[in-house]
């Protein structure tokens, strides 16, 4: 035994001293290009637990268990560099290196301050837009993924934060509050958003309880800035869905940044069981240019044009739906067409004054013009059977018994001509503790809208009833309005440090409104407290929001106006923890809020798609309570992944309304339906955004979006009472995406050709819904010969193949 003892001790010992023994010892000194020492470049054997520091002097010294290894050279701020080295036998020697700055790729950098944590807003991480699968091809897609927001329509930029609709956000570019189209009802119509996120630089957004320097609406802010870049730059990404193009120039005293986009989702559109010619044609370009005269005074400039035309020539169409004991089925021909188009054109100057170092002041003036039309005369002629549900019915295609023969017609000759004028004027001034803001701004809204639109659904077989004079269109609408809207607006706020710990913002907005005559006040208040350690965070907020009316929501089905509206209020409070903790190996962020909101003023509305539709001469009071949780970080080396989920319920109570109905024996009732859950009542919500490398390559790596929206309530647009009775089913998306940089930093190797001509050079493959779900975004609803009435449901998108090109070309 001791021998065998003293066998394995030499063979460990051995084996150790093996190991341990570095074969290469590698020494060198790193400098820049002007010859000057780098020090802290960190200097690694990759494969291998070797790295260091470069000291003061730039000198370094590594040692490599190989002959054949590569060594990396890494410091913020350069460019790195991976050295190839191959000896013939264990020694010593000296590799001397110059590191080139990077001045076109920086990886964006979350400074937080005081003054961050008193806005309760979220940075969105601007890297991770270019790599998210999204079949819209719009900034909002990011948004998505965010705690609080919700969304069941892939095709559209519309998006639902905590129980609020599509038109309690705000959105700002530069200061520039900016609007969305109004006529606009199916997702498929919509083109390219405002935002061109090429051009963006750095964005904010807050699912509530936001401070009063920003507008009066119920919901949300999205902050959005286009700044200075760092360099010059042309960009170039084009795929089976569109192209745009952008630049950005730089000199001593002003920048020009240019973004033009197209877009056509036509391969997207034609998934759907809706088939025809589908020919949607979207564009925009957009312009700033900013000069800074000195030190104290600039001016800046954007330019804005955006079009889109939405022609569809319909064909036929085929759905499927039911259960396993009762199977369904829709088949429509169909005749006409559609089409759709919309122009937004205008633009904002911006003076920035700072007559002192702690004093920045902004006059922004803008003026937008949106022109919209809706043309469609479409005819469907449609079978409706139920199925045989046998075990031999060969997949449930045997007809059972049919249900109706009918037909519909949708007719509309709308158009919309709007106007927006404002001048703003706003200022910061920093004290010792103290962030002193306040703002004056007047907004002029004029809009010309005329209503030509109806919807006729013939079940029965008989379009006219046998008395003529009883012929009655469905829907029928005939409008002309001409609306001028004036709003005057003021905030004041301050943010001070009550210790060195606590943070206290208050802040109040006055509004006064031409259409509502109403003056109102919104006090906001939000209070911050950092423990000693910093890694954690813990805020309330509280305050008032009151949305005036706009014409949007003063508008009823019919087209006609209530212009004794008044504003809508919400009563918001909100309690949030942030936590930030190493773990994973990684630093990680968990973040919280529980929210609840009471509305003692609101206008109930339904949703057909992205279409609102207001109950405007009707006034309700709602509640709102929920809870959103999410925890983030780089699970893998420079790439952010994050996972959130969000609970809600959102009621609401219709004052006055009431319904009759009859007993067995024909005794009326009449019924008083109270809370029932608002259109937007999402109860689960959860959202995962993951990002790897893979074939143990850093140049190719997999992007993964999951969503996931619980149940959302709906009625039927021929019943005269509102019920949520009825849902429309959970949203299930998955979309994945597969990128290779050819110019990676950490690559092995690169194209020489490539490396030539382009700083980066990206390939993506997508797969839009992944797992082929069958999502409903609405329905059409039909009536049998026993006046049943159906539900058929309208799908979204199917899975659908996507190729995408990022170039970034290189400064010559």
């Amino acid at each position: 035994m001791r021998k065998l003892y003293l066998l394995i001790f030499t063979f460990v010992f051995g084996f150790t001293l093996v190991n341990a023994q570095p074969l290469v010892r590698v020494t060198g000194k790193i400098l820049d290009p002007k010859s000057t020492p780098l020090q802290q470049v960190t200097v690694a054997v990759l494969g291998q637990q070797e790295s260091t520091l470069t000291d003061a002097n730039g000198d370094y010294t590594i040692y490599s268990k190989t002959t054949s290894f590569t060594l990396k050279y890494n410091l913020l701020g350069y460019k790195p560099v991976l050295l190839k080295i191959n000896e013939k036998a264990a020694g010593r020697i000296i590799r001397d290196l110059f590191l080139e700055p990077n001045i076109n790729e920086l990886e964006q950098v979350t400074v937080t301050n005081r003054q961050n944590q008193l806005s309760n807003t979220s940075t969105i991480n601007i890297a991770d837009l270019q790599s998210l699968p999204s079949v819209s091809g719009n900034f909002e897609a990011i948004l998505k993924t965010l705690p609080g927001v919700s969304t069941n329509n892939e095709l559209s930029s519309q998006y639902s934060v905590r129980g609020g609709n599509f038109d309690e956000n705000l959105t700002y570019i530069n200061d520039i509050e900016i609007s969305r189209p109004i006529l606009i009802r199916n997702g498929q119509q919509e083109g390219l958003s405002f935002i061109n996120g090429d051009l963006v630089s750095r964005a904010k957004f807050s699912a509530g309880g936001f401070e009063a320097r920003y507008g009066d609406k119920l919901s949300s802010v999205l902050d959005v800035k286009y700044d200075r870049p760092d360099s010059n730059q042309i960009i170039l990404t084009t795929g089976f869905l569109g192209t745009s193009l952008t630049t950005k120039f730089v000199n001593e005293k002003s920048f020009f940044l240019a973004g033009l986009r197209y877009k056509n989702n036509a391969s997207v559109l034609n998934q759907q069981d809706n088939k025809g010619s589908y020919n949607p044609n979207f564009g925009d370009i957009q312009l700033l240019y900013q000069y800074n005269f000195s030190d104290k005074f600039s001016l800046s400039a954007l330019g804005n044009f955006n079009i889109g035309q939405f022609k569809l020539i319909p064909e036929d169409r085929e759905t499927q739906f039911g259960t396993l004991n009762t199977q369904l089925r829709l088949n429509i021909a169909y005749n006409g067409q559609e089409i759709d188009s919309y122009q937004t054109a205008g633009g904002a100057v911006t003076a920035t004054f700072s007559p002192k170092p702690n004093l920045v002041i902004k006059w922004i003036n803008s003026y937008f013009n949106t022109k919209e039309q809706e043309r469609f005369d479409i005819e469907g002629r449609y079978i409706f059977d139920e199925l045989e549900t046998g075990l031999n019915t060969n997949n449930f295609t045997s007809v059972r018994v049919n249900r109706g023969i009918g037909t519909y017609l949708n007719y509309a000759r709308n158009s919309l001509n709007s106007q927006t004028i404002s001048s703003e004027i706003k200022a910061d001034q920093n004290f010792e503790n103290h962030v002193f803001s306040w703002g004056l701004r007047f907004e002029a809204n004029r809009f010309k809208d005329e209503l030509i639109e109806y919807h006729l659904t013939d079940s029965a077989g008989y379009i006219l009833p046998n008395d003529a004079s009883l012929f009655y269109l469905d829907q029928s609408i005939q409008q002309t309005n001409q609306v001028n809207i004036n709003n005057f607006t003021a905030f004041v706020q301050d943010s001070y440090s009550l210790s060195s710990n606590t943070n206290l913002q208050l802040g109040v907005r006055g509004s006064y409104s031409s259409l509502s005559e109403q003056l109102l006040l919104s006090p906001r208040l939000l209070l911050a407290y950092r423990p000693n350690n910093n890694k954690q965070i813990l805020r309330f907020t509280a305050g008032i929001y009151q949305q005036a009316p706009t014409y949007r929501s003063i508008r009823a089905f019919d087209g006609g106006l209530n212009l004794n509206q008044k504003a809508q209020r919400s009563y918001n409070t909100s309690v949030g923890f942030d936590y930030a903790f190493d773990g994973l190996g990684t630093r990680l962020k968990f973040s919280s809020e529980a929210y609840y909101k009471y509305s003692d003023r609101l206008i109930p509305y339904v949703i057909d798609n992205v279409r609102i539709k207001y109950l405007s001469t009707q006034t309700a009071i709602g509640n709102t309570l929920g809870a959103d949780f999410s925890i983030g970080g780089e699970f893998v080396k420079d790439l952010v992944s994050y996972f959130r989920v969000s609970f809600m319920k959102a009621n609401q109570d219709i004052l006055g309304d009431s319904y009759v109905v009859k007993s067995n024996v024909g005794v009326p009732t009449t019924v008083y339906p109270g809370f029932l859950k608002r259109p937007t009542d999402q109860r689960v919500n959860f959202s995962v955004f993951f990002q790897d490398r893979l074939l143990n390559s850093p140049t190719y790596k997999v992007h993964l979006t999951m969503l996931y929206g619980s149940r959302l309530p709906i009625g039927s647009p021929q019943s005269n009472t509102y019920s949520d009775d009825f849902q429309i089913p959970a949203y299930k998306r998955v979309d994945i995406g597969f990128s290779k940089d050819f110019l990676d930093d950490f690559a092995l190797r690169k194209p020489k050709l490539l490396e030539k001509y382009f700083s980066s050079f990206i390939t993506y493959i997508e797969v839009f819904n992944l797992l082929n779900v069958n999502n409903t975004v609405s329905y059409l609803w039909l009536k049998d010969v026993d006046n049943v009435q159906y539900a058929v449901p309208n799908y979204l998108t199917g899975r659908q193949f996507n190729f995408k090109l990022i170039l970034k070309f290189k400064n010559q």
